[in-house]
């Protein structure tokens, strides 16, 4: 990315279980990853909580539903809200999933994955200038995990993001545990793919425990940082100028405290590489 941007440091995905946790524990957090989509729309709750949130935290706006990778272009009305909640907290940028939501104007339900051609990275890159042009505030993207491969494919994953920052100038949100997830469900090796993306472009991480479900990997969001998890992230520390890391926690929520030990050792371990205070 060509601005410069702050380091945060490491943080957590804000659930509201966490909030009592969270102020009890306040330096726990450097910052807080948001759901974008639980403050569209928002009643009064739902935006003192923002408010409160904003107050005492750094936050990054994460969306689910902006859907890049539509053929049919971006939602205005979804972009429109995610530009007024941008412009509301100010982040140091905001983010969203390499991945297709709806299709033919119907919600699928969940992420998919776009296939890599040049014709779905064309598609990819204006919708992503569309949304560059209504939020001024910088992009990341992030990649997700999949077991659909699409036939036909032209170019690596890799390489696909690499030509996706390189055509837009957004900045990557490298999720390790999908990345390790990937790589055992489609057969190569993560470091390899991670020393293909440009790595001034990695922005920020997201990291959780996988979980085998039905002999598959998953990355459910429901499973402590395993050792497979801590030793890529550690690889991908190394490798990019990192501004900050976000633990992801959706399922089977333990009290806050019980996370404080994943929080610090992340810290520690962006601290050995320089990558924040």
């Amino acid at each position: 990315m060509s601005l410069p941007l702050p380091a945060l440091g490491v943080g957590i995905g804000y659930r509201e279980p966490f909030r009592t946790g969270l102020f009890l524990n306040r330096r726990a957090a450097d910052f807080l990853e948001i759901t974008a989509d639980h403050y569209f729309d928002a009643n009064d709750e739902k935006l003192a909580e923002l408010d409160l949130l904003a107050a005492h935290f750094p936050l990054i706006p994460h969306g689910l539903n902006l859907s890049l990778g539509s053929a049919e272009g971006l939602d205005r009305p979804y972009l429109e809200q995610f530009a007024a909640l941008v412009r509301k907290l100010q982040p140091p940028w905001w983010s969203e999933h390499l991945a297709f939501t709806r299709a033919g104007g119907r919600d699928i339900g969940h992420l998919a994955p776009v296939p890599f051609t040049r014709e779905a990275l064309a598609v990819v890159v204006r919708n992503i200038q569309e949304a560059q042009r209504a939020i001024a505030v910088p992009l990341i993207v992030e990649n997700i995990s999949f077991t659909l491969t699409w036939p036909g494919a032209e170019m690596t994953e890799a390489e696909f993001l690499t030509r996706l920052v390189s055509e837009t100038g957004c900045g990557l949100l490298l999720d390790v545990t999908n990345l390790y997830i990937n790589a055992r469900t489609h057969g190569y090796d993560p470091r390899v793919f991670l020393e293909k993306l440009p790595a001034a472009s990695i922005v920020q991480l997201h990291y959780v425990g996988e979980e085998e479900l039905r002999g598959g990997l998953v990355d459910s969001h429901a499973r402590p940082t395993t050792p497979p998890i801590w030793e890529l992230l550690e690889q991908v520390l190394a490798f990019a100028p990192v501004k900050g890391a976000i633990l992801e926690r959706d399922e089977c929520l333990p009290p806050f405290e019980e996370l404080l030990p994943e929080l610090d050792r992340a810290r520690e371990i962006g601290r050995k590489y320089h990558r924040w205070p």
